[in-house]
């Protein structure tokens, strides 16, 4: 079997294991971009400390967590093994769009780079800030992080992917491959972004419709692996034959990348709800000491006039 999905070759790979994993056969895109990444994220906060702005390290850890997950699914071995076996490569899709989205957006990137970037420009031109806040405001943003566009591209994004023979296609060249994984990090930035509610953007909903958003995508993922672990045969054409050498049954690798896919419904959505619920409670108690702050500034004036009115209310009886 060729290791791009299509019938050629067998591979001459040994039995999976995670001896090989540290070993770089991934793809150097990928590579590449999460050094660019790191580097781009590592150079705000240094332009922030120079000028003596703090940056929590939480979000320093946390972004650095996301690229450092995108790197050991892509840049790896398991790149490799991600080509000709199921449960793999749907360890890399659930990580991509997953785990590494949340990562990503708990280290809040849009701002620190709102933070980070020159607000003045030279020459007269537009400076760097004022380009991403009008990116940030553009209508195109607006539509591609609405509930309504982002939960059917995320359902999309697996029932009509590995349901029909667009992924056998992707699958036949490392370019379709790629592009595939950059796909699935796009969608589950565009989903989790509004979501999580760390970074600024064009879509600010309730902590209860972050809820209901994450609520009504997440029961898919579960369906969608319930129905491979179901299934009586293969139902992606790529991973139908295995290797020998892999010495692995197409069905029996079928149904852990169902249950991969299951799992991952379940323990990211719970993560997710418990920083939601977590914002809602701080939210909360930033407004009740906004609150306790501004009747402090005016004397509260709102309670000197109720007792002016049970005053009044004496006077005439």
């Amino acid at each position: 079997m060729d290791p791009h999905g299509g019938h050629g070759t067998e591979m001459n790979l040994p039995p999976f294991t995670l001896q090989r994993g540290l070993e770089f056969t991934g793809d150097p895109w990928f590579l590449t971009g999460s050094i660019l990444a790191l580097a781009l994220y590592a150079w705000g906060v240094l332009r922030l400390r120079r000028r003596g702005d703090s940056w929590p390290v939480g979000r320093t850890v946390a972004f650095t967590a996301g690229v450092a997950t995108i790197a050991l699914v892509t840049c790896t071995a398991l790149n490799e093994y991600g080509m000709v076996m199921f449960s793999v490569h749907m360890t890399q899709h659930m990580v991509i769009s997953m785990l590494a989205p949340i990562l990503l957006l708990m280290g809040a990137p849009v701002t620190l780079l709102l933070r980070a970037l020159p607000a003045t420009a030279r020459a007269g031109g537009t400076s760097p800030r004022a380009l991403l806040v009008r990116l940030l405001h553009s209508r195109y943003l607006r539509v591609i992080t609405h509930p309504a566009f982002t939960i059917p591209l995320f359902i999309a994004s697996l029932y009509a992917l590995y349901f029909t023979s667009v992924f056998d296609t992707l699958m036949g060249s490392r370019i379709g491959h790629l592009g595939m994984m950059v796909h699935f990090l796009a969608v589950g930035l565009v989903f989790f972004w509004p979501i999580m509610g760390v970074d600024p953007g064009p879509n600010r909903p309730s902590h209860l419709m972050r809820m209901l958003i994450l609520f009504a995508g997440m029961p898919f993922h579960a369906f969608f692996g319930i129905a491979l672990m179901m299934a009586s045969e293969a139902m992606v054409t790529t991973y139908a034959h295995p290797a020998a050498s892999l010495g692995i049954d197409a069905l029996t690798d079928q149904q852990a990348a169902g249950g991969i896919a299951w799992a991952f419904s379940e323990i990211p959505s719970v993560l997710v709800l418990v920083a939601l619920m977590y914002q809602w409670y701080t939210s909360e108690e930033r407004q009740a000491r906004r609150g306790d702050r501004a009747a402090d500034r005016n004397g509260d004036e709102e309670l000197a006039a109720y007792n002016a009115y049970l005053s009044s209310l004496q006077a005439r009886n």
